[in-house]
């Protein structure tokens, strides 16, 4: 947008970023508003108005300096870890599990906050981390230490979706920081010789009973398999063009299971086919490259980490709950932010725009020096 008709700290913000994200957001809105059965009640209204009020928030976290979220990443971190031996200890339950924590005015979920909290507490470990010692194992079990712990703690609430986010992006911070492929191969291997005794031993009943329905999906259509059997049929009987707007049978009739939050793209598949599918999924993907372009634009070992690993947790995001709905992953709770109902992932993908466009402000502010 032309400096001349706006204010320059409006006219240099990311408009190009901005209208996409609110293009998302307003798709998502007519979904939920068809999945409602032509109502914005109670899902579209209520999920707009968080969506503009995080907006907001998002704009306003552009304006922080780069070097509040540095000296800030570590402490955040400390905070949010000990919020979640809080939850273990106080955490009120709720649909079997217990992940939130009760203010009175709000009811908290730290879980969330730790999405971008590990990537910011990474970032700042390689950044103080002197370059050549990054492949020494010095550069390792710490950075394992900080994943590791927050993401123990989320399992056990259990969290088994989230817990798998907080290890997927101190990972791809740790690998982008330079530790060698090799042993992200090696410790690859070793989960995946673990995996019988996770499955057996760690993951409770629905988590087992997920994964083994992820390899054998027919062995229980009508049970723990039904989510999985009606995704299917809703993304597979939309075809290239869809049903059209309010014309799903799947979601209307109430077949498909969760059609307003974990299987929302199903819903969406239906009624606009294989094109609006293709068209949300290419929506995501130039959120995610602006992502990767303003850490390759960063200067600074903790911007770029940042930036890099910010855009690669709402690939995370997108990618593990596509796979989810299409049968490719078991089913473990990701949903498909600013589309599906709910305002933890719509909170969390906001935190880390917000973040990378504080990022990217100082990109542009350091170009034009």
């Amino acid at each position: 947008m032309s400096a001349s008709l706006l204010p320059e700290p409006i006219a240099r913000l990311p408009w190009r970023v901005i209208l996409l994200v609110l293009a998302i957001a307003c798709f998502g809105q007519v979904v939920l508003y068809s999945a409602a059965g032509g109502s914005v009640r109670p899902w579209a209204l209520s999920q707009g108005i968080r969506f503009f009020v995080l907006l907001g928030a998002a704009l306003t976290l552009s304006y922080v300096p780069i070097r509040i979220w540095k000296t800030g990443a570590l402490p955040t971190y400390a905070i949010i870890v000990v919020s979640l031996l809080a939850v273990e200890l106080l955490g009120k339950v709720s649909g079997g599990s217990q992940r939130w924590l009760d203010l009175g005015f709000i009811r908290l979920q730290p879980s969330e906050f730790m999405k971008p909290a590990i990537v910011l507490a990474c970032a700042r470990f390689y950044d103080l981390l002197p370059p050549g010692e990054t492949r020494r194992f010095g550069a390792i079990w710490p950075a394992a230490i900080l994943i590791g712990v927050p993401a123990a703690l989320v399992m056990m609430q259990p969290d088994l979706g989230t817990g798998l986010m907080i290890c997927a992006g101190g990972a791809t911070v740790m690998f982008l920081a330079g530790i060698p492929l090799r042993l992200f191969i090696g410790g690859g291997l070793a989960a995946a010789v673990s995996i019988p005794l996770a499955v057996n031993f760690l993951l409770h009943d629905y988590q087992r009973n997920r994964i083994l329905i992820f390899l054998d999906p027919e062995s229980d259509p009508l049970g723990t398999g039904y989510h999985i059997s009606q995704s299917k049929i809703a993304i597979g009987s939309g075809g290239i063009w869809g049903k059209g707007f309010m014309q799903g049978t799947q979601s209307h009739l109430d077949y498909l299971p969760e059609g307003h939050t974990d299987f929302v793209f199903a819903t969406m598949a239906e009624e606009w086919g294989l094109v609006g599918g293709c068209l949300l999924i290419l929506a995501f993907m130039l959120v995610i490259r602006w992502g990767i372009e303003v850490a390759q634009a960063s200067e600074g070992r903790f911007a770029r980490l940042t930036a890099a690993g910010l855009a690669s947790t709402i690939f995370f995001y997108v990618a593990i709950n596509l796979m989810m709905v299409m049968g490719l992953a078991p089913v473990v709770g990701i949903p498909l932010p600013l589309v599906s109902f709910g305002s933890s992932a719509q909170m969390t993908v906001l935190l880390c725009l917000g973040i990378l466009m504080s990022i990217d402000r100082e990109n542009r502010r350091r170009a034009r020096w």
